[in-house]
């Protein structure tokens, strides 16, 4: 068996986040999931996004997408109830749609707002996953706010350009406000390097940069630019499943492998 089968703990909720879009978040997000399920992993996706990337991405279509994630965060249906198993073995999902973009507004008035998704999980009997991975909005609202409670830990897909250490620092300040007001056991796992491209100066400064400011919080594994990833969601596909022999699903594997690593580490701690 792969070297990746490490003891893990029950349970473990991590939101995938960061306020701007397109740095790699949701494919972060499902082929982490994908690479973790491939070894032995039962994951669960919540897809918190109104774009429905994730969704999409792990081939849950449209028609299968009731009840989902508006539905348990406005507490209409349970976290049971929305779960869909992905054509991936061990990999479940809780969809979303576009009602989520009316979630925002609708959430001022009910109580315990920032503890909806918090409150469903709790609430999530025989719960048969080892890893529950967030995709957020490309903003700081009330969702990703009810997936940062929710949270044990978070990762940041960061892309390699320039500003993007200006946008993590942005961040990681709201991080620290949540902490004090809403999850003081919340954590940065760590910081994921996406869209790598080593002919590029800047991708290596990033790098750099993150590594000086983060040191050890910053995953060791880059993920590269690559076509066949970008390909991969329009087949409704990990890239893992679309082409795991690519550099961008080979670096992905390298990902779970040290993530995997990090939580056997955090768990003998």
């Amino acid at each position: 068996m792969s070297d990746l089968e490490i003891n893990a703990p029950k349970r473990r909720v991590f939101s995938v986040s960061n306020q701007k879009g397109g740095v790699g978040k949701t494919t972060t997000t499902i082929n982490l999931a994908t690479a973790l399920a491939a070894v032995g992993r039962r994951v669960l996706v919540i897809d918190l996004d109104p774009q429905g990337n994730a969704s999409t991405g792990l081939g849950i279509d449209k028609a299968r997408r009731t009840p989902n994630s508006y539905d348990v965060i406005l507490g209409a249906a349970s976290v049971g109830e929305a779960v869909e198993a992905s054509r991936i073995p061990g990999l479940d999902v809780i969809p979303s749609t576009v009602d989520l973009l009316g979630a925002e507004l609708e959430l001022i008035d009910i109580d315990r707002r920032g503890y909806r998704l918090r409150d469903a999980l709790a609430g999530y009997q025989n719960d048969p996953h080892d890893y529950v991975l967030i995709d957020c909005p490309p903003a700081l609202g009330l969702l990703t706010l009810n997936a940062l409670t929710a949270a044990d830990a978070l990762i940041v897909p960061l892309q390699c350009e320039f500003f993007a250490l200006e946008g993590l620092s942005q961040l990681l300040k709201t991080v620290e406000r949540i902490k004090k007001s809403y999850n003081p056991e919340l954590e940065l796992e760590g910081v994921v390097l996406t869209m790598f491209d080593k002919r590029n100066k800047l991708s290596e400064q990033v790098a750099a940069d993150a590594r000086g400011v983060l040191g050890d919080k910053v995953f060791k594994t880059v993920i590269p630019r690559n076509v066949r990833v970008s390909e991969a969601p329009s087949h409704g596909k990990p890239a893992l499943v679309y082409d795991h022999r690519c550099a961008g699903s080979l670096a992905y594997m390298a990902l779970a492998r040290e993530f995997l690593v990090r939580e056997q580490a955090a768990l003998a701690a």
